[in-house]
C-alpha cells in the first residue's frame, strides 16, 4: 500500500477519489460527515432477523389460459422493521439500477442495496460517490434478498467521511508484519480477524477487573517514572527530569510501589499498567508491554496460584471458549486445578542428575555448553540448566513451585529449608505467563538481600542502587502477603491462539520508517 502511494497508479486512484469527492461537496454535503444520531451497531441489526415477516402471496394458477406468458414464480414478499445503521464499505458492485455495497462496523458486516428508483435522484448521485474505504450512514428497511441473504433496502443514505487512501487488494491483502504493525489502523480495516482479536484483548482484561473487583482488590495508579529502577533484574529506559534536573527510569515493575500500599494499609491492591525494559524484541518480548500485578494481605504463594486459576479460567469463559485450547500448534486443557510441580524435581527428570549436588550441577552444565560455569553462583548455574532444558519442555499450564532463595531476592524463604523460596513460575507451552511469591517482608533480610544483589552491578542496569524507601516502609510492617505477577500480552497471546506478541499490542515498537 505504502508503495503503491508513490506509483503513477496511486496517483491516478487518488485524483478519482478526490474528484469524487468534489462532487460531494458540490451537492452542498460535508464529506467529512456529522454527528449521526440514533444508528444501531450492525450486529445487533442482524439478530433482530426474527422481526422480518413473510407476507402471504396470492395463488397462481399452474396453467395459464391460451396467449399470455408463461407462469413464473412471483417474488416472496417481505417486511421487515425500519434501521438506522453505519460503516465502512468494504465491498461495492453495481447491476444497472441496483448498487450492492457490504459496510462493517465493529460488530460485523451486512449487505445493503441501493435502487436508484427507492432512494431518489439526490441520493443515487451521492452513491455514485462512494469508494471503498468510505463511511455511510443508511436508512432502510431490514429484510432479506430473495436468496436469503440479511440486507438492508436503502431509503435513505448519509456522507460521513471520505476515504482518500486506496485500500489494499481485497485478495493479497496487506502482507508486510512490519507495515501491518506501522498502519495498524488499515490492519483492523481489512486484515480478517485482527479488530476481533484487539477486541478480545478488551474483554480479556474486563474480566481480570471484574475478577479481581469480586475477589475484594482495589485498582491502584502507581508511577511510571522513578527515581530508582527496582522490583525485576531488567535493564531500564533512563530519561531527564529538566526541572529538577535529575535522571529518571521508565518502571521496568510495579511491585515496590503496590508493597508500600500493602504497609499503609491497602490490603488486596492490584494494578494493571505498562512497563519498560530495554531489552531485545522477538515472539515473546516487546520492549513496552502490560502487566497485572496483584498483592494480598495475609495470603502467600498457595494463595496467588488459586487467584492465578481464577482470573484465567474466567477469562477463558469471558471470552465464549471451553477450557482446551489451541496455541502454538498445541492443545491445551486450562481446567482447574493446573498441575504443580516443584523446580527441582523437574530439574531431576529431565536431566538425571541430582540437582541439590552443586558439583554435578556444573560438570552437567559445561557438558550442554553454558559458559562461565566456575564464575557463577550454584543456583544461577541450575537455572541456566533449568531455562535449557526444561522450559521448553513445559506443555502445562504448570506451576512450578520451590526456587533456589538466592536468585528469589524479593521472596520469602520456607520455614523448613531456607535455601528454597517459595515461589513459583506459571509456564504454558514452554512460555512463562505468571511468577508469584510468599512476599519477604522481613526488612533486615530484605537490606541484607539488596546488598547482595547490588554487589558487581553495572551503574546502568537494575537495581543497581538500593531503593532505601522501599526498606523504610518494611521496617513499618508490612503484613505476610502473596504476590503475583501476570504477562497481559501473552495471555492475550494464549487466549486468541496468536504466537506473537506484536499480534497482539495495537501498536509494537518499531524501528524509524
Amino acid at each position: 500500500m505504502a508503495k503503491e502511494e508513490s506509483s503513477g497508479t496511486g496517483v491516478v486512484l487518488e485524483a478519482a477519489r478526490r474528484e469524487k469527492m468534489r462532487k460531494i461537496v458540490e451537492m452542498g454535503l460535508d464529506p467529512w460527515g456529522h454527528r449521526f444520531d440514533n444508528h444501531e451497531e450492525i450486529g445487533k441489526v442482524r439478530g433482530r432477523e426474527n422481526e422480518i415477516e413473510v407476507l402471504p402471496v396470492e395463488p397462481q394458477p399452474e396453467v395459464l389460459p391460451d396467449g399470455q406468458q408463461p407462469w413464473r414464480k412471483p417474488e416472496i414478499p417481505m417486511k421487515g422493521p425500519q434501521v438506522r445503521v453505519a460503516g465502512r464499505i468494504m465491498l461495492q458492485r453495481r447491476q444497472g439500477k441496483l448498487i450492492f455495497l457490504t459496510i462493517k462496523d465493529w460488530t460485523g458486516e451486512i449487505q445493503i442495496l441501493i435502487g436508484k428508483n427507492q432512494v431518489g435522484e439526490e441520493n443515487w448521485n451521492l452513491a455514485l460517490c462512494f469508494d471503498l474505504g468510505d463511511i455511510i450512514g443508511v436508512d432502510g428497511e431490514f429484510k432479506k434478498t430473495q436468496k436469503g441473504e440479511l440486507t438492508i433496502f436503502a431509503a435513505g443514505l448519509t456522507f460521513l467521511s471520505k476515504s482518500i487512501e486506496t485500500p489494499p487488494d481485497k485478495f493479497k491483502g496487506l502482507n508486510d508484519p512490519e507495515l501491518r504493525s506501522r498502519m495498524r489502523y488499515v490492519d483492523l480495516i481489512h486484515t480478517e480477524g485482527v479488530l476481533e482479536r484487539m477486541l478480545r484483548r478488551s474483554k480479556i482484561i474486563a474480566s481480570i477487573r471484574q475478577t479481581l473487583t469480586e475477589e475484594g482488590f482495589v485498582e491502584v495508579e502507581g508511577p511510571t517514572l522513578h527515581s530508582i529502577a527496582g522490583g525485576a533484574a531488567a535493564r531500564p529506559f533512563v530519561t531527564h527530569h529538566n526541572a529538577l534536573d535529575i535522571s529518571l527510569y521508565m518502571r521496568i515493575a510495579l511491585e515496590l510501589h503496590l508493597k508500600r500500599l500493602l504497609v499503609g494499609g491497602i490490603e488486596r491492591v492490584y494494578e494493571i499498567g505498562r512497563v519498560y525494559r530495554n531489552e531485545g524484541i522477538d515472539q515473546t518480548h516487546n520492549p513496552e508491554f502490560t502487566m497485572m500485578e496483584l498483592y494480598q494481605a495475609y495470603g502467600d504463594y498457595h494463595s496467588m496460584m488459586d487467584i492465578s486459576e481464577k482470573v484465567i479460567t474466567q477469562a477463558i469463559q469471558a471470552t465464549g471458549q471451553g477450557y482446551k485450547l489451541q496455541w502454538g500448534g498445541q492443545e491445551l486443557d486450562f481446567t482447574p486445578p493446573f498441575a504443580r510441580r516443584t523446580y527441582f524435581d523437574l530439574l531431576r527428570e529431565h536431566t538425571g542428575i541430582d540437582p541439590y549436588d552443586d558439583q554435578a550441577v556444573r560438570e552437567y552444565a559445561k557438558s550442554i555448553g553454558i559458559d562461565d560455569v566456575d564464575k557463577k553462583h550454584a543456583d544461577v548455574v541450575r537455572n541456566d540448566i533449568f531455562e535449557e532444558k526444561v522450559e521448553g519442555s513445559l506443555l502445562g499450564p504448570v506451576f512450578v513451585t520451590d526456587y533456589p532463595a538466592s536468585i528469589c531476592p524479593l521472596t520469602k524463604r520456607k520455614r523448613e529449608n531456607p535455601a528454597i523460596a517459595e515461589r513459583f513460575e506459571l509456564f504454558i507451552n514452554g512460555m512463562e505467563l505468571a511468577n508469584a511469591y510468599t512476599e519477604l517482608n522481613d526488612p533486615d533480610l530484605q537490606e541484607e538481600l539488596f546488598r547482595s544483589q547490588l554487589a558487581g552491578q553495572k551503574e546502568e542496569d537494575s537495581m543497581a542502587k538500593m531503593d532505601t524507601d522501599f526498606v523504610r516502609a518494611l521496617r513499618c510492617a508490612m503484613p505476610p502477603a502473596g504476590g503475583l505477577g501476570i504477562g497481559i500480552d501473552r495471555l492475550v497471546m494464549i487466549l486468541t491462539n496468536t504466537t506473537s506478541i506484536r499480534e497482539v499490542i495495537l501498536f509494537p515498537l518499531l524501528k524509524p520508517e
